[in-house]
């Protein structure tokens, strides 16, 4: 399914420009690496808000992932469901860009709930499904 991609690249995406603008920061001198060592509110907000968006996508998307699983698994995948994926995955992507942009929260939330809702509808169509016809 195409919106499992999208989301698998997404995250791998936000992990090296994370890890990039970390390296990039870290060369200019301002902190060493012990000081970073422990973690902790070291980083300057524009490394901070993609390392959000990363950790973000360690949050909701297992969800995702795990309701794709099994709706694979047991064949209840069809476009009712694909286009609640394509729903969740588009609005991880664009939560993610308002992150590491403008990080206007109110956008921000809106296209979080967007994405939660899809979450949902995804979880309420399997567990609906597997309920009345069986796994």
């Amino acid at each position: 399914m195409a919106p499992v991609f999208m989301q698998v690249a997404l995250t791998f995406f936000l992990l090296f420009y994370m890890g990039g603008t970390r390296v990039k920061w870290l060369k200019t001198g301002e902190k060493r690496l012990k000081d970073i060592a422990l973690g902790g509110d070291v980083w300057p907000p524009h490394v901070t808000k993609i390392a959000n968006a990363f950790h973000n996508q360690l949050q909701a998307p297992i969800l995702f992932f795990a309701a794709v699983l099994f709706a694979v698994a047991l064949v209840k995948v069809d476009y009712i469901f694909i286009t609640f994926a394509w729903i969740f995955a588009v609005s991880r992507l664009i939560h993610a860009y308002i992150h590491v942009t403008s990080n206007h929260v109110l956008w921000r939330f809106r296209f979080f709930m967007i994405g939660a809702l899809a979450l949902m509808a995804m979880w309420g169509l399997l567990a609906f499904r597997i309920l009345t016809e069986g796994a």
